[in-house]
């Protein structure tokens, strides 16, 4: 008998057309860890965090959305109550929500409040419409394209997305689902509205076009997605919200850009009359639009600096700045700012380095410790508290020669910048905060502490990752530890040895061999009498690795050594 209801419940799931609420959805949330469940819980925290922001962003019924999905996250942080709050809470103000509604169910019935459950599950199928007549289908199907709506936006928000082609599977499951939104509310959903889901839409086709254009078929695949894109942009432009109708004539020129990059013109350029427009026109555009609104100047600050235009990412920030001055109202206008002049520094200490350019001004460092020291006076976080300390970082070692500190009181700065972002969640989880937190202990002369931090660090990367900034300094630290104890380098060459085999278990085994091929050519004598010490005391098994790096089978990539940290 049980198995015959098992089966019943099967069959009625096959026949919807739809199921509401997100805990059934194939997000990587609803399922088990692929890595470290640390990892994983350091991940949805931040998604949170970002999520919140985006509560401010998000307009309309949309706002639903957002909060349905923090709902889930909160639960999935073991934060059922939190996650039953806010569920209820949408429940009470937009009592059509079949996603809240089957939410909250879910949260009662893992708790094991089956009236609650069983109340929620009759409130869905109400909503559904599975028990009324003809009168209320039109209102269901708008409450089901809601629902549908609601869960297309969960998708991008996913956790454990960091390969390219996970990303585009579930941006194209956002695709299919706001499709099927859109089909079942047909004329029944309010124009506005309908025109938020296309800016949602044409925001993912914008970088599904920036994934594909790197893979083989690019130009056939690619042609699709992008007049799709442009398309949907140009209905949103029609937009009475002057947000979307902003970031749309921005999107607008991003595609404008691209269009170089296909053999022939995308037809869609002519359809959608942009023949005789040109990208800078359309920034523009969208400047003039939001011109006496901080709120979306930022947002459209947060999209060109994305694009690498920092100057008028800058501009942009310093438009917010004029309307208003105020860092608690407008502190993410001050970060922004801040974060051009760091990556701006970074970015010319590196061609330095390479002989290209001149010496990074030194100021635009200046300029981002007065901006961030404004936001942390009325709102100290992780993320200010971080950025401040690489700002100091930098002020602290030599313009071209990052080994050579000029400046120890800067560097002591950026430690007590990292110990304050380290009293919030979950500073302790992330890898580049224990990275620069080395970096200042290592130039400091601190070479053991240093390599802890570089230790930690790398056990908090994420298996399979190819960036391996974190090997490069804890191979070099310890190193330089070898060199030092000359007299007992057995605990150096022990710790060597212990991490070059974690290495080859977290990265893959060519990024492993090419920090090696790296350090040989970098420190060409000191690995020589380690290589020398590890064969007079029979440690063959790391000698072995760093002379399968000296064959010449392929040139070892250039990498930065200079990064900059953030948590976006």
């Amino acid at each position: 008998m049980e198995t015959d209801n098992t089966e019943d419940i099967e069959s009625l799931i096959e026949d919807m057309k739809y199921i509401p609420g997100h805990f059934h959805l194939e997000l990587s949330l609803n399922c088990d860890p692929v890595g470290p469940v640390n990892l994983r819980f350091r991940d949805t925290l931040l998604k949170q965090e970002s999520l919140q922001a985006e509560l401010e962003v998000e307009v309309g019924h949309l706002q639903f959305a957002v909060r349905n999905l923090l709902g889930l996250l909160a639960f999935h942080l073991d934060q059922p109550d939190k996650a039953e709050e806010i569920f209820r809470n949408i429940c009470k103000e937009d009592p059509g929500n079949l996603n809240a509604w089957a939410n909250l169910g879910f949260v009662y019935d893992t708790q094991g409040r089956e009236p609650d459950a069983e109340e929620c599950v009759d409130k869905v199928s109400y909503l559904m419409g599975m028990n009324s007549g003809e009168d209320s289908l039109e209102e269901s199907r708008l409450l089901a394209a809601r629902c549908l709506a609601e869960q297309a936006y969960a998708f991008p928000y996913d956790v454990e997305l960091d390969s390219e082609d996970n990303l585009r599977e579930r941006l194209m499951s956002a695709l299919s689902l706001y499709n099927k939104a859109l089909h079942y509310g047909g004329h029944l959903i309010p124009s506005e509205e309908k025109r938020t889901w296309y800016f949602k839409m044409a925001a993912i086709y914008v970088r599904l076009d920036q994934i594909i254009k790197t893979t083989d078929d690019s130009e056939y695949s690619r042609l699709f997605h992008y007049n799709k894109g442009l398309r949907l942009l140009k209905e949103t432009l029609d937009s009475e919200t002057k947000q979307h109708k902003a970031l749309a004539w921005c999107y607008v020129g991003i595609m404008l850009e691209r269009k170089d990059e296909f053999s022939s013109v995308p037809m869609s350029i002519h359809d959608c009359g942009f023949s005789a427009s040109d990208p800078l026109s359309c920034f523009g555009t969208a400047m003039d639009l939001a011109s006496n609104d901080a709120f979306i100047l930022n947002l459209l600050a947060k999209i060109i600096f994305l694009l690498g235009k920092h100057d008028m990412a800058t501009g942009i920030c310093n438009m917010a700045l004029n309307i208003l001055p105020d860092p608690e109202l407008n502190w993410e206008a001050y970060c922004m700012r801040a974060k051009i002049n760091v990556v701006v520094y970074v970015n010319q200490l590196e061609k330095a380095k390479h002989g290209i350019g001149g010496v990074p001004e030194r100021q635009k460092l200046a300029d981002a410790r007065k901006d961030l020291a404004k936001v942390l006076t009325v709102r100290p976080c992780l993320r200010t508290h971080l950025e401040m300390a690489q700002v100091y970082y930098y002020m602290g070692v030599d313009a071209l020669q990052e080994t050579i500190m000029v400046d120890e009181s800067s560097i002591n700065h950026a430690l007590v910048s990292l110990s304050k972002a380290l009293q919030f969640k979950p500073a302790d989880s992330l890898p580049d905060l224990h990275v620069l937190r080395g970096r200042c202990l290592l130039i400091k002369g601190e070479e053991q502490n240093a390599a802890e931090c570089f230790k930690q660090a790398m056990e908090l990367e994420r298996p399979g990752s190819t960036d391996t900034t974190t090997l490069h300094c804890l191979l070099l630290t310890l190193l330089n530890l070898f060199i030092q104890e000359a007299s007992d380098p057995s605990s150096a060459i022990t710790q060597l040895e212990t991490w070059v085999n974690k290495a080859e278990e977290r990265y893959p085994q060519d990024r492993v061999k090419s920090e090696l091929r790296s350090l040989y050519r970098t420190h060409t004598e000191e690995v020589t009498e380690l290589s020398k010490t590890l064969i007079r005391t029979g440690r063959l098994g790391l000698v072995k690795r760093l002379l399968e790096t000296v064959t010449p089978q392929q040139l070892a990539e250039r990498r930065p050594l200079a990064r900059t940290f953030s948590l976006s």
